[in-house]
């Protein structure tokens, strides 16, 4: 199904691999002209290659470390620069590590916050007043499933992400007259490096394997199994489209069904 993308302009964050990649492969396929974002730059050359070989009508790599606010600015100057404006907005960062509620420390919430709170908002600003004035433009932040029950073993990332659905809430209402959409897309159990990560920090508190604590995991799923990077892809795609002009506000689950656990 096509959904209109062509001729519209993406910046998606952290699109090296994993969930931000499987996004930017979503519109590319679209024909979306795509500016990505990433630590490393040699890794996100290659990846732009093959967002044209998908179908993206242009693909610009930019290097860009989330905790640095510096970076934020100059990231939002270069893809603009590149491909002449930015239509849609995807937010999307790597995650805090697992833990306790207990093991939270003032430190990590301060270099976290800046992550995933602080420097995600910063870049939405600088984008914001363009998209308003062409009465268009879609905001879609990367969350998680703990935006809507909190997680075990995953209280820095609840306690954060928090934050972003205050805001994408608030400013979906403030900026939804002008045109502009603001919605989560919230992964459940997708198949991701994350995910690897995360069972392996399960695993050694249960004295258990990552292998099994993935297969007791697929048990609890409606669908009885993980998602794939794609399929969450084409669902933030369709809220890029203008398919999805009339979902704001929102927090769009892609877990297979109700789940809890990481």
């Amino acid at each position: 199904m096509e959904l209109g993308l062509r001729g519209k302009r993406a910046l998606v964050m952290g699109a090296s691999k994993g969930l931000g990649r499987a996004i930017a492969e979503a519109l590319a396929a679209d024909g979306a002209s795509l500016a990505i974002s990433g630590r490393d730059a040699e890794r996100l050359a290659p990846v732009c290659e093959a967002l044209k070989a998908k179908g993206a009508a242009a693909a610009h790599a930019f290097a860009a470390d989330v905790g640095r606010g510096e970076d934020m600015d100059a990231l939002a100057k270069g893809a603009v620069a590149a491909l002449g404006g930015i239509d849609i907005l995807v937010l999307n960062h790597g995650g805090p590590p697992a833990g306790t509620a207990t093991d939270v420390t003032e430190e990590a919430l301060e270099t976290w916050f800046r992550r995933i709170v602080l420097s995600p908002i910063r870049l939405a600003n600088l984008l914001l007043p363009a998209m308003r004035a062409q009465k268009h433009g879609r905001i879609i932040a990367v969350g998680s499933t703990g935006m809507v029950q909190p997680l075990p073993n995953l209280a820095l990332s609840n306690i954060l992400r928090a934050n972003i659905v205050g805001w994408a809430k608030t400013l979906a209402d403030e900026v939804g007259p002008d045109g502009v959409t603001v919605n989560i897309v919230a992964p459940g159990a997708i198949m991701t490096d994350r995910s690897v990560e995360l069972a392996g920090a399960a695993a050694s508190k249960s004295n258990s394997t990552p292998e099994k604590v993935i297969a007791d995991r697929e048990k609890t799923i409606p669908m009885r199994r993980y998602g794939t990077p794609e399929e969450f892809g084409r669902a933030a795609a369709f809220l890029a489209s203008d398919g999805g002009s009339y979902v704001t506000g929102t927090i769009l689950r892609v877990d297979g069904g109700v789940v809890r656990g990481f």
